[in-house]
């Protein structure tokens, strides 16, 4: 589904890469976790697979369309859940997820059932007439994962998509992730959440300094590391102890 070849990043000024060389083949229908330090490449990564910045060399295929040549189609086969709540505050939910939808060609009839299907299945639907910015942000999280989905996207990238949230809204998050993966959607995931990584990914990439240090499912990668029990204890030995505070 994905096709990573020689994919590298440096801002403008910057004096290190954030993505060097970096090679990487993501199947179809897999939950793909990438995973790292801060600063270690991730969400330059994913804005490059979502076609929000430009690569500085090497390429990339979705689908087997490419940014260069089919940027259009490519932008329609993606959803992306930002850090971010990418939403208007001072709008509904309902109003929110209805322009949203329009962005992406849905209309009427069909946009209205997409938006009360996801608004219920997730929990909202009895708040979906209250501005944004009387959310919590376990809701507001939820309402940026519909924007993400309503046009039924082929692949999903996701952004730390349960960072701040309460338990109960982590959970039906998740729930409803796997469930969009069972009909067919590949997931790209970032996380900090170790554990949920190792629960919810078929496949992860441990990735520091904008290179891959080592890829594979969590319990084969657990399983090449005699010392660790879980998957935070691979990570940690891959990458050290030492802080990765950055400005």
């Amino acid at each position: 589904m994905i096709q990573i070849s020689q994919l590298s990043k440096r801002y403008k000024n910057a004096e290190e890469y954030s993505v060097l060389g970096l090679d990487l083949q993501i199947n179809e229908g897999e939950i793909f976790g990438l995973l790292g330090p801060n600063g270690a490449g991730k969400t330059t990564l994913i804005s490059m697979l979502s076609s929000l910045i430009k690569p500085t060399s090497g390429h990339f295929s979705i689908n087997g369309l490419t940014f260069q040549k089919n940027g259009n189609q490519l932008r329609q086969l993606i959803g992306i859940v930002p850090q971010e709540y990418a939403l208007y505050p001072t709008l509904t939910a309902y109003e929110n997820l209805y322009y949203l939808g329009s962005m992406y060609g849905l209309k009427g009839r069909q946009l209205k059932e997409k938006i009360n299907f996801h608004l219920e299945v997730l929990g909202l639907e009895k708040f979906s007439r209250k501005k944004l910015d009387t959310f919590s942000g376990g809701m507001k999280r939820r309402v940026n994962l519909i924007a993400s989905i309503l046009h039924d996207p082929k692949v999903l990238f996701l952004d730390e998509p349960t960072v701040g949230v309460d338990v109960q809204s982590k959970n039906v998050i998740i729930d409803h992730l796997k469930k969009l993966n069972t009909l067919g959607t590949t997931i790209v995931y970032t996380s900090h959440h170790l554990n949920e990584a190792e629960q919810f990914c078929t496949r992860v990439a441990i990735i520091d300094h904008g290179k891959i240090i080592v890829e594979g499912a969590p319990k084969d990668l657990i399983s090449q590391h005699p010392e660790s029990h879980n998957l935070e204890d691979v990570f940690l030995t891959l990458t050290g102890k030492a802080l990765r505070d950055h400005a």
